[in-house]
């Protein structure tokens, strides 16, 4: 039995639901009786115009099917022997890269009727081909209507766990799905999707009953999708609200890898910037910045302590009328003073205590022995 299309049926393969027709796109195939994909059939003038009437007027079903998240490897041929099961496929298309003809990773199916694109997304859609799940939804080559965002929802938060068929079994429950993705990089989910609905209605429903609940244990932001043109331009008008603010003199730098920030340390600490040397090292939480502190005033106290051990002298029962040029004319025939002070009250009167700090502590034990107990009144 030939599953080939008849010239009449061409015409319509991939209607749009804006109510124009579209023409098969160029290097499209139509399927036969299991064989390799041919070239699809040319339509007659009078045949055409008269599918496109019927586009015009809303009576033509879509047909056409976006199939999406495939391997590189797979053909029209692969494809038309999952679809056929289906129904009688009118072509098939996947889409390949003009200059090097390599697969885009997406197709389009075209059925003969709408019952059975409907009958391949219930049985087909996340089904693996080639080791990768497809993702299927009706084809929409209108622009103006995929731009609009309208029913288009943003979930972020996402578990690591959840890919495009637990997102699709989430959301379908609030209403007709006409697209759902995980945004997925080279190690995986990266944690956001998107869910695009059929109406608005269904999108505010899926908002009002998801957002802040719970997927696999994480808490799910979900809202309305707001395309990247207008979320730019909301930035800058919140930019332009801002105050001019003077800089505070330092910054962060973020590099991708640890040895590229370690020569940077290296290569720009001390290094003149315009007049001024640049501080850099690595970026630090507050508890680390805190804990460094402590222990470099620690070794500054502690090397104070070990610098005047021996050497360093405390008086007390200082006459009144000594100043400190006096206490030094009395402890100097012991040895070289570096330092020496009478401790006095705000108003300026002794308090009858002080220090005298000599440059060796053998000078220091011999002001001690002379000295201590000594009345100098």
């Amino acid at each position: 039995m030939s599953a080939s299309v008849s010239p009449s049926v061409q015409a319509a393969e991939l209607p749009s639901t804006n109510g124009k027709t579209e023409q098969p796109a160029a290097g499209e195939t139509t399927a036969t009786n299991g064989t390799s994909p041919k070239p699809a059939a040319a339509t007659p003038a009078k045949q055409q115009q008269a599918n496109q009437a019927a586009a015009n007027d809303g009576s033509q079903p879509n047909t056409s099917l976006y199939v999406g998240e495939l391997d590189p490897s797979v053909t029209e041929a692969m494809l038309f022997e999952i679809f056929n099961m289906i129904g009688p496929v009118s072509s098939i298309r996947v889409c390949r890269d003009a200059v090097t003809r390599r697969s885009l990773g997406y197709a389009y199916v075209n059925f003969l009727n709408s019952n059975d694109g409907e009958r391949a997304m219930d049985q087909l859609n996340y089904s693996l081909i080639r080791g990768r799940p497809c993702r299927i939804m009706w084809s929409q080559r209108d622009p103006a209507l995929r731009r609009t965002g309208q029913g288009n929802i943003f979930i972020k938060n996402l578990d690591e766990g959840i890919d495009n068929k637990a997102l699709h079994d989430t959301f379908s429950a609030f209403g007709n799905i006409l697209s759902c993705k995980v945004a997925v990089g080279e190690g995986g989910s990266l944690g956001y999707g998107f869910v695009h609905y059929e109406t608005q209605e269904a999108a505010d429903n899926a908002i009002e009953h998801v957002n802040g609940m719970l997927l696999n244990d994480k808490k799910v932001y979900v809202g309305n999708h707001i395309p990247r043109k207008e979320r730019l331009q909301k930035i800058e008008e919140a930019k332009a609200r801002l105050p001019t603010c003077k800089s505070r003199g330092f910054g962060f730098v973020n590099y991708e890898h640890h040895d590229a920030a370690q020569n940077a340390v290296t290569e720009l600490h001390d290094m003149d910037f315009h007049g001024q040397k640049l501080f850099v090292a690595r970026a630090q939480k507050k508890t680390e910045r805190e804990e460094e502190l402590r222990r470099s005033y620690e070794a500054a106290k502690n090397e104070k302590l070990s610098k005047f051990e021996g050497v360093n002298l405390y008086l007390k029962n200082i006459p009144e009328e000594f100043d400190d040029e006096r206490l030094r004319e009395e402890f100097a025939p012991f040895g070289t003073i570096t330092s020496c002070k009478i401790m006095r009250a705000p108003s300026g009167i002794s308090r009858g205590f002080g220090f005298v700090c000599y440059s060796a502590p053998d000078e220091a034990n011999k002001a001690v022995a002379e000295m201590n107990g000594k009345n100098d009144g």
